[in-house]
């Protein structure tokens, strides 16, 4: 898949290719931020009605989306994996969105490699972009970001947040 490292995975057609296997997906970015599930949250906050505060058993027992999605990182590596998380969109609606808001913030790890991703809320709501807590049927790694991950389709990985903890809605 070196062919791929440098393209845009909007443009792509990757209904044909191979799952890649987990042990040879390498990583950019934090690779380490040690999480104790007793308790890690998921916040839902911001424009909505009812903010939300999630365990990681409540988001295992959520409707599944499973996807093969590229995840590329330009000049470094390019890796098809089958994902398997739950849907941000119906997160969001249970919360209740505001009228006026039109997009959403995800964030990761705490401390000064916080990451923060925005993206429209449309792309959001039609599950372009939804959260993973597997990868090609095991439990995501912790240097893939567990307990959970953005996995965002037609982006490259810079956009991907790791070791999510935050959706906030404005």
């Amino acid at each position: 898949m070196t062919e791929l490292m440098h393209a845009n995975p909007a443009r792509l057609d990757t209904s044909n290719l191979e799952t890649t296997p987990l042990e040879a997906f390498d990583v950019m970015g934090q690779t380490s931020f040690p999480v104790d599930l007793e308790e890690w949250r998921l916040t839902i906050d911001g424009a909505v009605e009812s903010p939300k505060t999630l365990t990681y058993a409540d988001l295992l027992n959520r409707p599944i989306i499973e996807r093969n999605v590229l995840l590329i990182c330009p000049g470094f590596f390019a890796y098809n994996g089958f994902w398997t998380g739950f849907s941000v969109a119906d997160l969001l609606k249970e919360a209740g969105l505001y009228n006026d808001a039109t997009e959403v913030k995800f964030s990761g790890a705490a401390g000064f490699r916080r990451k923060k991703r925005r993206f429209p809320l449309a792309e959001v709501l039609s599950d372009q972009v939804f959260i993973a807590y597997q990868v090609n049927g095991q439990q995501l790694p912790e240097r893939h970001g567990f307990p959970v991950r953005l996995v965002a389709e037609d982006y490259k990985g810079r956009r991907w947040v790791k070791y999510l903890n935050r959706i906030t809605v404005s």
